[in-house]
């Protein structure tokens, strides 16, 4: 589903992916591991369309996606990829479900149809009674919920993840992995995520690890 082919990515004359050979399959969990520095973020957020490589070619269901404006490659990214970080991110002055339906609404989905699919989404992820609370008013782990249902909205292709479960006590975090392999399960959900976590990294179907900004063989 999404092949990385020589991936460079250089800021100013720091190299910081040196070649990156990449493929991910379709409803497969992916972790990514490696020491601080590797390279881990930058990948994520190279194949995740926030940054682009200095050279390589990156194809999506086999369209190379690097020659796109940034205008388009916004469209594609709100229509196939979801986000999930290690803060949630979520905006404070909205409810939860406020939140879940931003992206939904970017893509120009009527207000009714993206209530109705956030709030399935929501009791999907256990927290459908939060629906109506704020930010301030839901648990760490509430709130990465939240943070994974707005991820899903659009039906993304893959989900991207940085450090899910690293802002997260050891319950919760473990109740978020096990919500991956449940996505992936149900929902037939690809998801590629970075994480220190050797749990999690080892749960996945395949686990790449970087250094000095390769994927080891």
């Amino acid at each position: 589903m999404i092949l990385g082919k020589d991936l460079h990515k250089k800021y100013g004359e720091l190299e910081v992916l040196k070649g990156v050979d990449i493929h991910i399959k379709p409803s497969e969990v992916v972790s990514i591991v490696g020491s601080s520095g590797a390279g881990k973020t930058t990948l994520l957020t190279i194949l995740g369309t926030l940054d682009r490589a200095s050279k390589g070619d990156l194809l999506f269901d086999g369209v190379n996606i690097m020659g796109l404006s940034e205008r388009k490659l916004a469209a594609f990214r709100n229509q196939n990829i979801g986000f999930v970080f290690q803060f949630h991110h979520l905006l404070p002055e909205f409810t939860a479900i406020e939140n879940v339906c931003i992206p939904a609404y970017i893509n120009k989905t009527s207000k009714k149809l993206a209530e109705a699919k956030a709030l399935e989404l929501l009791d999907l992820l256990g927290v459908k009674q939060r629906a109506n609370h704020k930010p301030t008013e839901l648990s760490g782990g509430e709130q990465q919920r939240v943070a994974v249902a707005r991820a899903l909205i659009n039906n993304p292709k893959v989900i991207f993840a940085d450090e899910p479960s690293g802002n997260l006590d050891s319950e919760n975090a473990q109740k978020l992995h096990q919500l991956f392999f449940t996505l992936r399960d149900n929902l037939k959900q690809t998801i590629v995520v970075v994480t220190h976590n050797e749990v999690l990294a080892d749960m996945a179907d395949r686990k790449l690890v970087m250094k000095d900004g390769l994927i080891q063989a």
